[in-house]
């Protein structure tokens, strides 16, 4: 057992297979992009590793409370600049789980990424294929979606 990590869990067998770099412009929908490419290449496992660029619009869905069910928060920023400074996350059975971080002029936001993110100027998206590995969100006793290995 690792210290610390009481219910950590790891997979492994998956490698790095195509590398994909995602120009958005003015007005594209960011998820709406990501999930027209993860169908149009058929992507099933794959990693989202960077992301930058500037937005028009923006909705971030945070927790706000540690118990269960989580009390949930949906931000949104309507016709007003910000930088999008990163989108990471994970791509598994071609569903994506995506946060990102955004700024405005005063200070940074972090959340998960929702529709309604729209491109203002460019975006820029680096996301690479994993292969070998056959990962699913599936829901726990708690109804949160967790990631598990179908191949070890």
């Amino acid at each position: 057992m690792i210290r610390g990590a009481h219910n950590m869990r790891y997979f492994t067998g998956g490698n790095f297979g195509r590398v994909y770099i995602l120009r958005l412009d003015a007005g594209d929908d960011v998820l709406g992009c990501i999930n027209a490419f993860i169908e149009k290449e058929g992507i099933k496992q794959a990693a989202v590793l960077s992301a930058i660029g500037t937005l028009s619009h923006c909705v971030l869905h945070m927790v706000m409370t540690t118990g269960y069910p989580p009390v949930e928060h949906f931000a949104r920023w309507e016709d007003k600049p910000l930088e999008l400074a990163s989108i990471s996350g994970i791509i598994a059975d071609g569903t994506p789980h995506l946060h990102t971080v955004v700024s405005d002029e005063k200070r940074a936001y972090a959340g998960h990424l929702e529709p309604g993110c729209k491109i203002l100027y460019l975006g820029e998206i680096v996301i690479a294929e994993l292969t070998g590995a056959d990962v699913r969100r599936v829901r726990n006793g708690k109804g949160i979606w967790e990631l598990q290995c179908l191949t070890v």
